[in-house]
C-alpha cells in the first residue's frame, strides 16, 4: 500500500502481522487495536482471504503497517493459495502476533515456534478471554510456560496491554540505521547524480533519491543535485570537491571517471543494499558473476511491479551487461513485486533490486532463503560496480 506523499512510506513502517486459525479473532483484534473497522469480522470461517494491510499511526507505537492474514487451517478449494499468501506475508513481518483461540493449539503453536526459529519477534495472544474457552486456552499456555497476553476484542480486555507490548518490542528492536551510514558527517558537501531518464516518474524523484536527500538534510549536510549530463558543470560550480558523490548505479563508470580524486563515491543502490539487506552477502555474491557462462541462469528480483520501459535497468540494462560478460546465451528470468520462487537451486545467481519498496525484514528473508539453498545473491548496485571493475573503489557503509 502506498503511503501519501506526506506520510511515512510503508517500507519504513514497523510491519505487524496477525496470524491464527480461521475465525480465531484476528480481524476483531486488529479492529480493536486500531479503533477502526479495517478488517471484515464474521462468524463464517474463511472471511479473510487475501492478506489485508493498513498503514496506521498508533499512539505509543508510531508508524506501523498492520496485516490481517487468512487462517492457516483453511482447507477450502482456495485454501492452499490463501495459506501461501499468509506465508508470504510472514516473510516481511517484523512482529508476528500469533492468536490462540481454542484448546487445539497444535497449529498456532507450530507457527509460533516457526517464527521464533526464524528470529522474528513473536507475541502469543489468546483471544476471546471473555469466554470460558478463552480462559481455558490461556491456562494451557500458562502450563506450557508460554508467555502471552489475554485479550478480548468484545470488552477490550488486554488491548491496551497488547499495544504497549508491541510498542516495547518495536522500540527494543529498532535498528538505528542511516541510509548513508558512516559515510557523512555534519557539514559535509554531498553531490547527488540523478539521471532523469525514462524510469523517473514525471515531475517527481524516485523514492531512494527522496529518502537520501531528506536524510542528508537532517544530518546537516549541504546537498547538491545534478543530472549525469550536467556533472561537469556541477563540479565546476563548487569551490571545493564534494566530500561524497552518490550516483545512480547506471552511470557508475561515467561518474567514477569524472569524479575528483578527493571525493568518495557510492551509489543509491549500494546504500540501500546495506540499509535494506546484508551488504556482506551481496559483495560475496557478486563474485559469482565471474563464473557465469552461456549455460548459466540468473534471477533478477524487482520489488516494483511497473510495466517494462525502454532501457529499464533490471529488465534491459543489467541483462545486457551480464550477457556481454557471460555470453548471449545466458538465461535471465525476472520476477516483480512479492513474487519470489520457493526453490532457487535452478539459478546460478540472484540479483535483487535496491528494495526501496520493501522493508528490511522482507529483503533479509530472501537473502536467508538463498543462503539456505546455497545460491549466491547480490543487488543491482553491487553487481554493476563489480561488472564495471570499480567495486573496490566504491564506498561501502554498515560493514
Amino acid at each position: 500500500m502506498a503511503a501519501p506523499l506526506n506520510g511515512t512510506p510503508s517500507a519504513e513502517r514497523i510491519h505487524i502481522g496477525f496470524f491464527g486459525k480461521m475465525n480465531s479473532g484476528k480481524s476483531s483484534l486488529i479492529n480493536a487495536v486500531t479503533g477502526q473497522g479495517i478488517s471484515i469480522v464474521s462468524d463464517t470461517p474463511g472471511t479473510t482471504t487475501d492478506p489485508v494491510s493498513k498503514a496506521m499511526e498508533i499512539s505509543g507505537l508510531g508508524a506501523c503497517l498492520l496485516t490481517d492474514t487468512a487462517g492457516f487451517d483453511d482447507t477450502s478449494e482456495l485454501g492452499g493459495m490463501r495459506v501461501e499468501k499468509t506465508s508470504a506475508a510472514a516473510m516481511k513481518t517484523d512482529i508476528a502476533v500469533v492468536v490462540f483461540s481454542d484448546e487445539n493449539i497444535d497449529m498456532p503453536l507450530e507457527w509460533y515456534n516457526r517464527f521464533r526459529e526464524k528470529k522474528i519477534n513473536t507475541l502469543a495472544v489468546t483471544s476471546k478471554y471473555d469466554t470460558a474457552e478463552g480462559k481455558a486456552v490461556s491456562k494451557k499456555l500458562t502450563d506450557m510456560n508460554i508467555p502471552h497476553i489475554k485479550t478480548s476484542a468484545a470488552d477490550r480486555t488486554g488491548i491496551d496491554e497488547l499495544i504497549k507490548e508491541l510498542a516495547r518490542i518495536a522500540a527494543d528492536n529498532e535498528e538505528k540505521l542511516f541510509i548513508t551510514g558512516d559515510l557523512v558527517s555534519e557539514g559535509d558537501t554531498v553531490l547527488l547524480v540523478m539521471p532523469q531518464d525514462i524510469q523517473a516518474p514525471k515531475g517527481r524523484l524516485i523514492l531512494p533519491q527522496v529518502q537520501t536527500t531528506r536524510e542528508l538534510l537532517d544530518r546537516k549536510c549541504t546537498v547538491i543535485s545534478t543530472t549525469a549530463d550536467m556533472l561537469d558543470n556541477a563540479l565546476k560550480a563548487l569551490s571545493a570537491p564534494p566530500d561524497l558523490i552518490i550516483t545512480d548505479s547506471q552511470v557508475f563508470r561515467t561518474v567514477y571517471d569524472k569524479k575528483p580524486s578527493e571525493s568518495r563515491l557510492t551509489s543509491f543502490s549500494t546504500l540501500f543494499a546495506a540499509y535494506k539487506g546484508d551488504i556482506k552477502s551481496y559483495i560475496k555474491g557478486a563474485a559469482a558473476i565471474n563464473k557465469l557462462t552461456e549455460s548459466s541462469r540468473v534471477l533478477i528480483a524487482e520489488c516494483c511491479t511497473h510495466a517494462p520501459k525502454e532501457e529499464d535497468i533490471g529488465r534491459v540494462k543489467l541483462p545486457r551487461l551480464l550477457r556481454k560478460k557471460a555470453g548471449e546465451g545466458l538465461t535471465v528470468d525476472i520476477v516483480g513485486g512479492a513474487d519470489f520462487p520457493e526453490v532457487l537451486t535452478d539459478y546460478d545467481l540472484i540479483i535483487q533490486c535496491g528494495a526501496c519498496m520493501f522493508n528490511r525484514r522482507h529483503v533479509l528473508s530472501r537473502i536467508e532463503r538463498a543462503a539456505s539453498q546455497n545460491v549466491p545473491i547480490t543487488n543491482y548496485g553491487i553487481a554493476i560496480a563489480h561488472i564495471s571493475g570499480i567495486l573496490d573503489k566504491v564506498e561501502i557503509t554498515n560493514l
